[in-house]
C-alpha cells in the first residue's frame, strides 16, 4: 500500500508540475531543477538515492520497475534516468530498448546502477545506449559526478 500511495502522490505532484504541456514548459521558464527518475525495485535504494538527489537541489520522480517507469514517462520527461537492471515485470534492458525506440524518449540519458558488474552486462548497456554504468553499492560523490558529466554531454 505505501508504494501505491507514494505513486499517487508523485503523479499528483507530477500533475502540478506540469501546468504547461511539457513541450513549453522549459521556454516558460517553470523550471530549471534537474528532474531526475530513480527506477530500482529495491525501495530502500528509490528512498536513499531520493534523499541524496533531493539535497543536492533535484527534483526525484520514482518507479519500482520499468512498467511503471513506462507509465510515468507518458506524464513527465526527465533530465535524466537511473536505472537497475533487476527488476520484476520489465527489466532495465527491456526498459532501455524501449526508451530507445521511442523517438519522444530516446535522448534521455541513463545511467545503469546494478549489482551486476560483470563486462559482458556492462557491454550490452553501453550498446543499447546507456550513457554510464555504475556498480552498487556506489558512492554518492561518484553517483553526483556522473549525474552532472552526463547531463553537461548533454546540454546544447
Amino acid at each position: 500500500a505505501l508504494i501505491l500511495d507514494v505513486t499517487a502522490l508523485v503523479r499528483m505532484d507530477v500533475a502540478r508540475a506540469v501546468s504547461a504541456p511539457p513541450a513549453l514548459a522549459p521556454a516558460m521558464g517553470t523550471s530549471t531543477q534537474t528532474v531526475v527518475m530513480v527506477v530500482d525495485d529495491s525501495i530502500t535504494v528509490r528512498k536513499v538515492t531520493g534523499r541524496v538527489l533531493e539535497r543536492n537541489g533535484m527534483k526525484v520522480i520514482t518507479a519500482k520497475d520499468g512498467v511503471d517507469a513506462v507509465a510515468l514517462l507518458q506524464e513527465q520527461l526527465p533530465d535524466v534516468m537511473l536505472l537497475d537492471i533487476e527488476m520484476p515485470r520489465m527489466d532495465g534492458y527491456e526498459l532501455v530498448r524501449h526508451m530507445r525506440n521511442t523517438e519522444e524518449l530516446k535522448s534521455i540519458p541513463i545511467i545503469m546502477i546494478t549489482s551486476r558488474t560483470g563486462d559482458k552486462h556492462r557491454q550490452l548497456a553501453l550498446e543499447l545506449g546507456v550513457k554510464r554504468y555504475l556498480g552498487k553499492p556506489y558512492q554518492e560523490a561518484e553517483l553526483l559526478d556522473n549525474i552532472y558529466a552526463v547531463l553537461a554531454e548533454e546540454s546544447p
